[in-house]
């Protein structure tokens, strides 16, 4: 007779995370149990490969670390696709109900891997995982104007003068003053007369 678990496969993982969170605790009370506390100045610096923290922390971060997180969070999610598709259809028991399945699956990755080959291509050959970038190419032209006309322009540029603002003064205006009347406003009429029909049943 087989036997039927009493515990689901959430209650395992209850367990576990009960389990891990009263080995964490308990590290941290003998650690604190038993462990010397010495504090002093140089324990309680800022540690930084070893090295003395000189200036303030708030620096302007470089934008590369940006771009390698994101293409290691790409092939990161990645991973984590897989696993699961190994899993589900590497299972023998699908395989053996319809074979047409594995040929499917591969072909699933293969197209999800292309995906994601396209982009780092990409990403490659714009340059992005290069550390340290090469100077931007500056287009020249072949213009037939002289430097006379330039420095000519920047003169009479540079000897530009603004002009003061002054505000116009208002124009006087006079007006009559509007006598009061006592005379009632005239009684509007309704545009229409309201008329009523007598019931046929009368």
């Amino acid at each position: 007779m087989v036997e039927v678990s009493q515990i689901s496969e959430f209650g395992k993982i209850l367990i576990f995370l009960i389990t891990g969170i009263i080995a964490v605790g308990l590290m941290f009370f003998l650690n604190r149990l038993i462990a010397p506390s010495n504090p002093t100045t140089e324990k309680l610096t800022s540690y930084e490969c070893g090295e003395e923290p000189i200036g303030n922390a708030w620096l302007p971060f470089n934008s590369r670390f940006y771009v390698i997180a994101l293409i290691f969070l790409l092939f990161d999610v990645e991973m984590v696709f897989i696993f699961p598709w190994a899993t589900v259809f590497g299972s023998h028991e699908i395989i053996t109900a319809d074979a047409r399945w594995g040929w499917f699956s591969l072909a699933e990755m293969f197209i999800f891997l292309g995906i994601l080959i396209l982009g780092l291509v990409y990403v490659w050959c714009k340059g992005d995982l290069d550390w340290i970038k090469p100077k931007p190419a500056v287009p020249t032209t072949n213009a037939n104007i002289p430097a006379s006309l330039y420095d000519q322009l920047n003169i009479e540029q540079g000897t530009f003068k603004v002009r003061p603002f002054a505000a116009e003064p208002a124009l006087a205006t006079t007006t009559a003053p509007v006598a009061a009347t006592t005379e009632p406003a005239p009684v509007r009429k309704p545009m229409f007369k309201p008329t009523f029909k007598k019931p046929a049943d009368e």
